[in-house]
């Protein structure tokens, strides 16, 4: 699914972004990558394969829902004319809802997504794409009233995957195994970002889901 030459964008909220330097431009760059799955993946495939000049970068931005991802999409995603794009939103469509009052509902997110990915065939029509299961667990911040939104915007990502021929990555089954070892804080420490451990199963499941 990876070529050799291939640039590799990823794209979403703060569980993507995770304290990356927006300042620095250079591909395949600690600071451009941020700390977390993404580092981890761009890491390991770089090891994997030194001489495929593969460039890794990572554009998400904390506290996007799919609304803010869709008003900054063509200058961050479309312009960069990535070969493969990895996209995790919709956390704070959620969180934002009972946090601000200002969250974007299920049936939107859906309507907005499948724009937002119209756009990218039309404008990229050879481009991969790979869309990432929105999770939580119910810890932290999360109540149980987060539940049935996330739900709903899971069903929805699988189905867009579906329909676009995306690559699905399931982030919440991988995590809902993981408690099998751990409880739920030690994966998420607040309900909904990864600790170091948690951002390494997102890494794992991409890897698995991607590459095989």
């Amino acid at each position: 699914m990876i070529k050799p030459g291939s640039m590799i964008l990823f794209q979403g909220d703060s569980i993507s972004d995770i304290n990356r330097n927006i300042d620095v431009k250079d591909a395949n760059h600690n600071r451009v990558m941020g700390i977390g799955f993404c580092n981890y993946i761009g890491a390991r495939l770089l090891r994997e394969r030194p001489t495929d000049d593969l460039r890794f970068y990572n554009r998400a931005l904390g506290g996007d829902r799919i609304v803010d991802l869709y008003a900054r999409w063509k200058t961050d995603a479309i312009n960069l004319k990535p070969d493969l794009i990895t996209i995790l939103i919709g956390i704070n469509d959620t969180w934002h809802k009972f946090s601000k009052q200002n969250g974007v509902e299920p049936e939107r997110y859906e309507i907005i997504y499948r724009m937002l990915l119209e756009y990218t065939r039309q404008q990229l029509p050879q481009v991969q794409l790979v869309l990432c299961e929105p999770f939580l667990f119910q810890c932290g911040v999360v109540t149980e009233e987060w539940m049935d939104e996330m739900r709903q915007r899971q069903q929805s990502v699988k189905k867009l995957a579906d329909e676009f021929e995306a690559c699905f990555v399931p982030f919440q089954s991988a995590l809902d195994k993981a408690v099998e070892y751990a409880p739920p804080k030690y994966w998420l420490g607040d309900g909904v970002h990864p600790t170091m451990a948690g951002h390494w199963i997102l890494a794992e499941c991409w890897y698995e889901s991607v590459v095989g």
